[in-house]
């Protein structure tokens, strides 16, 4: 019998036992009705009316008696109409009573009741006549003369209600013996139902208790810390328990697929991250070194320890008669085996691999190799790696690695992405000390050439003072002509060298232009890879920390918090960055125009005066009358350097005050400035603290990237170390300077000394730098958009302008789709999505009810310029709003997204608030 064959019988004994012991209950139950309905419905009815007609029967005899004793008619038509009201309604109680007897004793004392009312009513009447006519006199006697029949019909109402109480309680007697008769049968139904049913259970339960045991047995054999593995049950039934054990061993086996897929992907994930944090590692290396030497000493030697290799060499490319690639560098190499230092190109694998740029894997290799050697032993390796590093399909170093184990694709990886960089470097590197060794032979030359010009005007003065005895001295005068002659040709000789200089410093400065473009390009991408998972750190951890559904409680607002402030530190550092290197390659616009002194000291205030609250120290801000009220300079950069300076000042000090002094500089605080002749008002800027302090010693470094006083400094401050050098260089661009007066342990006094420049900087000195930085997320909205824009605050205004509305959301990175859908749909706005450019395409000639698209441009397949010219090419998408996103924020962007289409521009990682504005601004 199957389980469900049992569970159907237990059931139905079960339903059976329930209908005979409701049948039984039913039964009982009616007898019990009937009881109750004669004693309640019948006998306390005539209880109730009997006691009704005494109750009115004694208000009436009180009022005769009050009447006949009081004599008192002042309100006897009052009177009467009472007394006839109560004999009406003790007459229909008495018709009532007579209906529902039906005893004899009932009966015959009713007929006594209503015969001794009768002859009590024939009084009542008398006494109605006197009060109508207002005669007081033989009240009391005709009251009197009806006292027997009143006590009568009182004895005659007591002797029938307990007639009809000693029938209730006979009635109660029966209904009791009902009730008890009931209960024996329904203890006894009830002991029967319950033994039947324990056995049928008793009996499931022993037939199925067996299995199940073995299913719970095999189920706690499970290991889930380790489920590669998982325990099959043995259940031989064929019933539903039978088919549970197949379904677990079923799940067993697709679960033992799910995790060894899952471990496949962590481990994945996991190689991912470990190559991205090492190469990273590598390549800030780069910016650590000036000489190729100490940089590939240093690479080596990081790039071994990272791939766990015991030995490694740096072959880098020499050009001559034959190209050949010397080794210049090594990991572990202790000589003690045979090695080459020196490889032709095609020569041995080394050469090979310079020639078919090509990584090159060893796995087999012979006993006469090269060791790996320790102070016990010599080792020979499992694994050896040869690999180039490319520079636009040339290859200008060989990298050798060897292992006593085989390399691991992941490792392999590692190397990929540290050599798609690394040719840049080294590049970089070269062509700057070549460059500067050329500056340094075309100095000597120089010179030279100047001393032999001295010596030429020396001879030829002396030749002019013996002028007179040249005639003599023919002889003498035409060997001094030809070593003449021979210096000329020798000095056209160092002039053409001095012209060969020049031309090969020419090509060496476009190469070092090409690798600043190498350099720009690799910020470019490196901003998009960062910016691309930082868009969504803040824009999901901003949506947080809104919270309005109120689904999290205040410490998970407060994480929400600490992540959104965390990613905005990053986006500043990675602002920064770039920043110092638009700077360091001259790619910096500077506008200049009119600043207000008197508003930047209001901003200043009103900016630095909370935190100060907040940090228990105390600011002033204070300006001199000499102070100007305008200067010419570029304003954002101003107040960048001024914030740079006063959260310097906050950061270091613990406890005291920090001040800013704004006034005119004397013409003594510009001796040595290249501008000091170029402006008649300089504005002089004092940001004073009573913190840490700098020794006189770091003064300099202080103003280099990355760079603070030491490594305790920034343990316990934090920072970069970049705020400073900014400062430092936009001082510059500004036309400036900054210097710095501090004492260790007694505060610092920065000094900044600014010119003003209505014409801008002079040609002479003027540094050509890019558009806008990075850092910022200003749009170029047209004028005619702000015109429209509506006038308007948080209100439910702003919400409507978006309510209802179809937006495209075009990235190919599901996080920032995850982050900016969620973040619309709380608008009510209806989100479609895009993964590249022909999806986007394709999504738009399927709908016409687009109203606006946000657009990535770094897309695979078709990216975003593409796609914004497909869709201004298209007659019915023409005047769609196309907003870019993107992460990549360079020179050029901004200009390239507005020529290919877009409405407006926006650089990742995005401002919500900022986004919503520009698409309310392009939906009104």
């Amino acid at each position: 019998m199957s389980f469900k064959k049992k569970q159907y019988l237990g059931l139905g004994l079960t339903i059976f036992c329930m209908v005979i012991l409701m049948i039984v209950l039913l039964f009982m139950a009616n007898l019990m009705r009937a009881n109750m309905i004669e004693i309640v419905q019948d006998r306390y009815f005539k209880v109730s009316q009997a006691t009704e007609v005494r109750q009115l029967f004694d208000q009436t005899d009180r009022q005769l008696l009050r009447i006949a004793i009081d004599n008192d008619l002042s309100d006897s038509a009052l009177t009467v109409n009472m007394l006839k009201d109560n004999h009406n309604e003790i007459r229909l109680r008495l018709v009532d009573i007579r209906d529902s007897v039906n005893s004899k004793t009932g009966k015959s004392l009713i007929n006594e009741i209503d015969t001794s009312y009768d002859a009590y009513f024939e009084m009542e009447n008398q006494v109605f006549k006197q009060l109508e006519d207002e005669d007081p006199t033989n009240l009391q006697e005709i009251y009197n003369s009806g006292r027997s029949n009143r006590d009568t019909l009182i004895n005659l109402l007591n002797e029938f209600r307990d007639h009809q109480e000693s029938l209730m309680e006979d009635s109660l007697e029966n209904a009791t013996t009902t009730y008890s008769q009931l209960v024996t049968v329904l203890v006894t139904s009830v002991l029967l139902a319950l033994l039947l049913i324990i056995l049928v259970t008793l009996w499931l339960i022993r037939s199925t208790s067996r299995n199940i045991h073995s299913i719970t047995k095999g189920i706690n054999k499970i290991d889930f810390e380790q489920l590669s593995n998982i325990p099959r049950l043995k259940v031989n039934s064929k019933d539903e328990i039978g088919e549970i054990a197949l379904a677990f061993n079923s799940m067993a086996s697709s679960l033992e697929q799910h995790h060894e897929r899952e471990q496949n992907y962590t481990k994945e994930i996991m190689g991912k991250n470990w190559v991205q944090t090492n190469s990273t590692n590598i390549i800030h290396l780069y910016s650590h070194h000036v000489k190729i030497s100490s940089l590939v000493e240093d690479l080596i030697t990081n790039l071994a320890q990272a791939v766990e290799a015991k030995l490694g060499v740096f072959y880098l490319k020499e050009t001559g008669e034959r190209t050949t690639y010397r080794k210049v560098a090594s990991f572990a190499d202790s000589g003690q085996a045979a090695g080459k230092d020196l490889f032709v190109e095609g020569e041995g694998l080394v050469g090979q691999c310079a020639l078919d740029k090509k990584i090159i894997q060893l796995n087999e290799i012979p006993d006469h190799s090269h060791v790996i050697s320790t102070g016990l032993a010599t080792i020979k390796p499992q694994s050896i790696l040869i690999a180039p590093v490319l520079l636009k399909d040339e290859v200008v170093a060989v990298i050798e690695l060897a292992s006593l184990e085989e390399f691991t694709p992941i490792q392999i990886h590692l190397l990929e992405e540290v050599l798609g960089t690394l040719g840049i470097a080294i590049t970089n590197i070269i062509g700057r000390m070549e460059i500067a060794n050329l500056l340094q032979e075309s100095q000597a030359k120089t010179e030279e050439l100047q001393m032999q010009s001295e010596e030429l005007q020396t001879q030829s003065e002396e030749l002019q003072s013996q002028s007179e005895e040249m005639q003599t001295q023919a002889e003498e005068l035409r060997m001094i002509n030809e070593q003449l002659e021979e210096r000329t040709k020798d000095a056209e000789l160092k002039s053409e060298e001095l012209q060969s200089a020049k031309e090969n410093l020419e090509e060496k400065a476009k190469e070092l232009l090409e690798s600043s473009k190498y350099k720009s390009e690799f910020l470019a991408n490196m901003s998009h890879e960062l910016r691309t998972p930082l868009n969504s750190i803040l824009l999901l951890s901003e949506m947080l920390m809104d919270d309005s559904d109120q689904g999290l409680n205040e410490e998970q607002v407060e994480f929400a918090k600490v992540i959104h402030s965390s990613g905005k530190d990053l986006l500043d550092l990675i602002n920064d960055i770039l920043d110092l290197s638009k700077v360091e390659v001259g790619k910096m616009d500077i506008h200049f125009e009119e600043v207000n002194i008197l508003e930047l000291t209001e901003h200043i205030n009103r900016q630095f005066t909370p935190f100060a609250k907040k940090k228990g120290l105390e600011f002033t801000v204070t300006s001199t009358e000499n102070a100007p009220s305008y200067i010419y300079s570029d304003e954002q950069r101003l107040q960048q350097i001024i914030k740079n300076l006063l959260s310097n000042a906050f950061k270091f000090t613990e406890e005291g005050s920090v001040s800013i002094e704004i006034e005119g500089a004397d013409r003594e605080d510009l001796i040595g400035l290249p501008l000091i002749d170029q402006s008649d008002s300089w504005l002089k800027i004092i940001v004073s603290d009573t913190g840490i302090g700098i020794p006189k010693m770091k003064f300099d470094e202080i103003f280099e990237a990355f760079q603070q006083v030491d490594g305790a400094t920034m343990r316990k401050y934090g920072g970069t170390g970049l705020g400073l050098s900014i400062t430092k260089e936009f001082a510059h661009l500004l036309g400036g300077e900054c210097r710095v007066i501090s004492s260790e342990g007694k505060g610092s006094k920065f000094t900044l000394l600014i010119p003003s420049l209505p014409k801008g900087m002079p040609a002479n000195i003027e540094t050509a730098i890019s558009d806008n930085p990075p850092s910022e997320l200003v749009t170029d909205l047209p004028e005619q958009a702000f015109e429209k824009m509506p006038i308007e605050d948080m209100t439910n205004q702003k919400s409507a302008v978006l309510k209802g509305k179809t937006v495209l959301v075009v990235d190919d990175d599901h996080r920032n789709i995850f982050a900016i859908k969620n973040a619309l749909e709380k608008e009510e706005m209806e989100v479609l999505t895009a993964e590249n450019g022909v999806d986007c395409l394709e999504k738009i000639e399927q709908s016409n009810q687009i109203d606006i698209v946000l657009m990535d441009i770094m897309m695979p397949i078709m990216d975003g310029y593409e796609t914004m010219k497909r869709i201004r090419k298209s007659e019915n998408h023409q005047d769609v709003p196309i907003v870019a996103l993107t992460a990549k924020a360079m020179n050029s962007d901004r200009r390239k997204c507005l020529e290919s289409g877009a409405s407006d521009y926006i650089s990742k990682p995005l401002n919500l608030d900022q986004l919503l504005s520009v698409m309310r601004v392009w939906l009104s």
